[in-house]
């Protein structure tokens, strides 16, 4: 399955954001987005997922436009977690990861083993499977993101669009997740994410693009984009790039900006 943005100019009212982007998330990827604050990367991701419909052109899913197909339709192919979600007042966390599961329901088609199975997997897959009867309320912030993407999880879709997927989590909480997502996508499922940590996106990303200033400066491999020329262009940060004595990825070291004695 193929996403594609085709000369898409996008942002909020009087506020633009990005323009004239043009990308394709090639099938069986995991691409990872990064860049500075505010340089449009979660924007793209909504642009992406069709919540935020760009002035300028076309998001094409399989080549077809994204916004003219039924919500359903799409909701079966493409899993979004979006930045900062908000659960309603008393579910259970278990009730909540069940949610992913209503793009399957129909009038013919109710709750069946199969929606069970995948709720009970997506919750093992994230830990969270003792949590199920905790209202999310309660939850701490890094247990409600294990949640949210358990319920992604468990809409099986073939592409996952993941806004900060590690937002909250713990280090070991983080790589637990970041394995999550690679197994899948060696499954062949499709994964965009947009990640903060620039080892971690060069270590389990396919494909990187960097973004700044609404634009995308460069995307490749990430021997392709993780450079320090690139780094210090995109993030304004004098490093050097060695290679990841565990993973043979490459490995960001900034630089200090003033030696300390």
């Amino acid at each position: 399955m193929t996403l594609e943005a085709s000369g898409v100019t996008f942002g909020y009212r009087d506020r633009p954001v990005g323009s004239d982007l043009d990308l394709t998330i090639a099938p069986g990827s995991f691409t990872a987005i990064v860049g500075p604050n505010a340089c449009g990367k979660s924007t793209l991701l909504r642009v992406l997922s069709r919540l935020l419909k760009p002035t300028e052109g076309v998001v094409l899913l399989d080549g077809k436009a994204i916004a003219s197909m039924p919500s359903k339709q799409v909701a079966k192919r493409l899993g979004l977690l979006p930045q900062s979600s908000t659960a309603p007042d008393g579910i259970t966390a278990q009730d909540l990861v069940a949610r992913g599961r209503f793009p399957h329901q129909s009038a013919l088609r109710q709750w069946s083993r199969a929606d069970e199975a995948a709720v009970r997997g997506a919750m093992a897959a994230t830990g969270t499977t003792d949590l199920a009867d905790r209202l999310v309320d309660e939850l701490s912030g890094g247990q409600r993101q294990r949640v949210w993407v358990a319920m992604v999880l468990a809409q099986e879709t073939e592409l996952l669009l993941l806004d900060e997927p590690t937002t909250f989590l713990d280090i070991a909480h983080q790589i637990e997740l970041l394995d999550i997502f690679a197994g899948l996508n060696d499954e062949g499922r499709t994964i965009v994410a947009v990640l903060h940590d620039l080892n971690q996106a060069a270590r389990y990303a396919t494909h990187i693009v960097a973004m700044r200033d609404g634009t995308i400066h460069a995307e490749g491999t990430p021997d392709e984009v993780i450079t320090p020329e690139t780094v210090e262009h995109v993030f304004n940060l004098p490093c050097k790039v060695v290679p990841d004595p565990v993973a043979g990825t490459p490995l960001v070291l900034p630089l200090p900006r003033t030696p300390r004695r």
